[in-house]
């Protein structure tokens, strides 16, 4: 009987530094609301980022200490460009859940 191997984790070929996993905040209506209510943050990461990543870069960038991290891959947006249909890039997404006694001011 052959015993199972875990998997081996996985190298990726370029590290990624806090201040590239988190591109830019996202505030919006439904953001501020949940940042209010629920003390979470919504920011657009790098593609290549992963769950751990952003934990970290979060932690690290603004000294706060996070719970839970959701992360989306949203799809392009189909857009016209004179005569042609293009379409915007894809993107990536990340809700971040803080601890209760944490916060992020981007005002």
């Amino acid at each position: 009987m052959s015993a199972i191997q875990p998997p081996k984790p996985v190298e990726r070929a370029i590290q990624l530094e806090p201040h590239q996993v988190l591109l830019k905040p996202l505030v919006t209506e439904k953001g501020v609301h949940r940042a209010s209510r629920n003390n979470q943050y919504a920011f657009q990461i790098h593609r290549d980022a992963t769950k751990i990543d952003v934990k970290k870069a979060v932690e690290s960038l603004f000294d706060v200490k996070v719970t839970k991290v959701r992360t989306q891959t949203r799809k392009g947006k189909a857009r016209r460009f004179r005569y042609k249909i293009g379409r915007t890039n894809d993107w990536k997404k990340a809700i971040v859940s803080l601890q209760e006694d944490h916060r992020i001011d981007f005002f």
